[in-house]
């Protein structure tokens, strides 16, 4: 599990996104981790979680799986592109930014992006699928970094972005057309597949109303969404 703040940017030395033996190279620069990075590791690549199968001098090489390439935007960088890393959340350590699992959900594309220091913003065009999860000051990691929501209409959900940001993360090797890692915050996705259970009880028959069974006899209370509503949800 990761937190969405990034420690460092690496750089893509080799891609192969082809094929069953697709794999990535990234150089470390002169960043040198504590403890080092040692294989069997976790670490999160544009929000994605890779398993290190071979440490290099200042770098890493990993593998990816078709579902890897499928769902991220790792087949559509090339060498040399800059790559935010971030190593797994430790007990005890702050969390600064939210529950990340680095499993990316889709990619979303750059409608607008502008780095200066009194107006930074980002707005990606999450597409459909995940417009539902998508909420006024929720949170979303983007190439997994963590990001507040500051507005949001039909597919479009975008971000305040300080200097800081900025300069410590590939947001500022990013324009207008290119694509980023989306994961959508998992309450929201445990509590969609909760109502979404709650309506299928419902269409089947099984909910009629709080407190009675479909036969109308008094029972235990039921989840229903009328009840989540009632709560806050």
């Amino acid at each position: 599990m990761f937190t969405g703040i990034i420690e460092w940017i690496g750089e893509i030395r080799r891609l192969d996104p082809a094929g069953p033996a697709a794999r990535i190279e990234i150089g470390t620069g002169e960043f040198a981790p504590e403890p080092p990075l040692t294989p069997g590791q976790s670490i999160a690549v544009n929000g994605c979680c890779l398993t290190i199968t071979e440490t290099l001098p200042s770098g890493f090489r990993a593998d990816l799986s078709p579902e890897t390439i499928r769902r991220t935007s790792f087949g559509q960088l090339a060498r040399g592109a800059l790559v935010n890393l971030e190593r797994p959340f430790r007990a005890g350590q702050e969390l600064g930014g939210h529950f990340v699992l680095g499993h990316v959900d889709g990619v979303a594309r750059i409608e607008r992006i502008n780095s200066d220091p009194e107006n930074g913003w980002l707005a990606v065009e999450v597409g459909e699928e995940l417009t539902r999860y998508v909420a006024l000051k929720g949170s979303l990691a983007i190439d997994g970094i963590s990001l507040t929501i500051a507005a949001c209409s039909g597919g479009l959900a975008e971000f305040a972005i300080i200097p800081f940001t900025f300069a410590h993360t590939n947001l500022r090797a990013k324009s207008v057309g290119d694509f980023l890692n989306v994961e959508v915050d998992v309450l929201a996705r445990y509590l969609d597949r909760l109502l979404e259970a709650g309506a299928e009880r419902v269409s089947s028959g099984e909910i009629v109303e709080r407190g009675q069974s479909a036969s109308g006899a008094e029972g235990e209370n039921r989840l229903t969404l009328e009840r989540l509503i009632e709560e806050g949800f």
